[in-house]
């Protein structure tokens, strides 16, 4: 698909506008399904005990000055393990794990009413045996500065373990 495919993908925010993608061009942009409830929700923040020594919130402060950013979309459709309304979301993010890389509206990745977004990302960059579906909370998306995706991950991959290839995204 052409580059300008993801450029004009257009979210919706909490608070009813548009996140427009436009404002991306020529950034490294990791696109995340998050829940506040879910075993890798530590991912958030990072927690030693769980070995992610480096959380979401840590990758985007390391590389957002150089042109790198994080989107998170929280869903519930794994586990009901986001029930809470934006709002709360928001709050619960912002409080406990000191996210401020934008979250989206909630909404679903898969089925019939799967958002724009993750239509696209799902068919730019199929999973595990050429499954598009997303399998769980905390799937990846790297998207490089032309708008290509060019990495898909499952969600027991952390933040640290996609922490150079950001770098090395970031360089070129």
């Amino acid at each position: 698909m052409s580059e300008a495919k993801f450029y004009d993908l257009k979210p919706e925010l909490p608070n009813g506008n548009t996140y427009d993608f436009d404002q991306l061009k020529g950034k490294v942009v990791l696109i995340v399904n998050v829940a506040s409830e879910c075993g890798f929700t530590p991912q958030y923040k990072g927690a030693i005990s769980l070995c992610y020594n480096i959380g979401l919130q840590a990758l985007y402060d390391k590389h957002k000055e150089k042109g790198f950013e994080i989107i998170g979309f929280p869903c519930n459709q794994f586990g009901g393990q986001e029930p809470g309304d934006d709002a709360t979301i928001e709050s619960f993010c912002t409080r406990n794990h000191g996210v401020n890389f934008p979250l989206m509206k909630k909404s679903d990745v898969n089925g019939d009413n799967t958002n724009a977004v993750y239509k696209f990302l799902k068919n730019e960059k199929a999973g595990i045996m050429g499954l598009t579906r997303i399998k769980w909370n905390f799937e990846k998306f790297l998207i490089d500065k032309d708008g290509k995706v060019v990495q898909r991950w499952a969600s027991t991959t952390t933040p640290s373990a996609i922490d150079s290839v950001v770098e090395k995204l970031l360089s070129d």
